[in-house]
């Protein structure tokens, strides 16, 4: 399944305005993004979509030198267990 890139959002599916699985983000300024939202329909879930979106987005914050405020309870859970991704983290908070 292909990863694309949309208008401040990754995503899958044909159809960027209604994607079967996606996550989402805001600009906060020019350093600092607000991942906001993360969707997997029901019949991908449990294949690690999720997961590769968040890896996708955390490619994407370190390609451009952004910091990431987590405000999607899933990418805030990913942060929680992902030590290694510490400085990706904004300071300030959402």
């Amino acid at each position: 399944m292909e990863i694309l890139r949309g208008d401040n959002k990754f995503y899958i599916g044909e159809d960027e305005n209604n994607p079967i699985a996606q996550i989402t983000w805001k600009d906060k300024d020019e350093q600092t993004i607000i991942a906001d939202h993360t969707y997997v329909a029901d019949e991908l879930r449990g294949q690690g979509i999720a997961g590769k979106l968040f890896n996708k987005l955390v490619a994407f914050a370190e390609q451009e030198n952004k910091k990431i405020v987590p405000e999607c309870s899933y990418v805030k859970a990913k942060f929680e267990r992902s030590k290694e991704l510490q400085h990706l983290l904004s300071e300030e908070t959402s």
